[in-house]
């Protein structure tokens, strides 16, 4: 299998970029491929601390592009999966020390040696957001469902389209929408957007909805993708399924839906409502 070039990107911060960068990272480890997971988001950098890496970190991308350090010394590997490893953003440095011919650079020398290159993108539409893109091979859009983050997600999506280098030369851009954060009963309410709503604005097809979890919080606080951490939570067997898809299998999809209420619950609401 030829590598490729993934960007998990988003328009909107907060929607779990990073923490769907690790667990897809890993899920496709898991799953027996070489990945490396990219964080872009030069000057934050969190992708570390999501893989539990943080102390680990020596050189950074910022480090290889601009030929300060080899590739072989900035890369980490990941310590409870052989085929995970990680190379970390600067935080002391600007997003334009990422040049275009730099990161091609890089890029090209993970092809050569991974499946899979994960490029975790910072949010908006800067610079950094604009190179994480730049030589990717196809696109996860995350999305919370929520007016503004679709919004913003449609923007991205425009980007995605115009400002790649598959979009330049006429291929079309590969796109999949991840909707993370998502609360069947208060989008059954009308609280938030249902899934239908979100794809019905966005137009790509869906690759996974995660269900709002206190898993996935509780995993990116000990430094270990909710895939590896809880690997039986609703938020892992969506990341993995996801995973699959991207692998080209066909999984079945799964919405989440809305907890039915227990025994005492409904006969609390029947003596309320008499």
């Amino acid at each position: 299998m030829a590598s490729k070039v993934l960007v998990v990107t988003s328009g909107k911060g907060g929607v779990g970029k990073t923490t769907s960068s690790a667990s897809l990272g890993a899920a496709l480890a898991q799953a027996g491929k070489r990945v490396a997971v990219v964080d872009f988001d030069v000057g934050l950098r969190n992708l570390d601390l999501v893989m539990g890496a943080e102390r680990r970190v020596v050189f950074d991308l910022v480090n290889v592009v601009q030929g300060d350090a080899r590739l072989t010394q900035a890369l980490i590997r990941d310590k409870r999966l052989e085929g995970l490893w990680l190379l970390p953003a600067s935080q002391t440095r600007d997003k334009d020390a990422l040049t275009e011919v730099g990161v091609g650079k890089v890029i090209d020398e993970l092809r050569a040696t991974f499946d899979w290159i994960i490029c975790d993108s910072p949010a908006g539409i800067e610079k950094g957001a604009t190179m994480a893109m730049r030589f990717a091979d196809l696109a996860v859009v995350v999305t919370n469902p929520e007016v503004s983050s679709v919004r913003d997600s449609d923007r991205i999506i425009g980007m995605l389209d115009a400002r790649t280098r598959k979009a330049e030369v006429g291929e079309p851009m590969e796109k999949h929408l991840l909707l993370t954060r998502y609360d069947a009963a208060r989008a059954a309410r009308g609280e938030m957007m249902k899934v239908e709503d979100v794809l019905e604005i966005l137009a790509i097809p869906l690759l996974g909805v995660v269900a709002e979890s206190p898993d996935v919080l509780t995993a990116s606080n000990v430094g270990c993708p909710v895939t590896l951490n809880n690997p039986a939570s609703p938020a892992a067997k969506a990341y993995a399924d996801a995973a699959r898809r991207l692998l080209g299998e066909d999984v079945a999809l799964k919405l989440p839906e809305p907890e039915k209420p227990g025994l005492f619950s409904r006969l609390f609401g029947r003596r309320a409502a008499a």
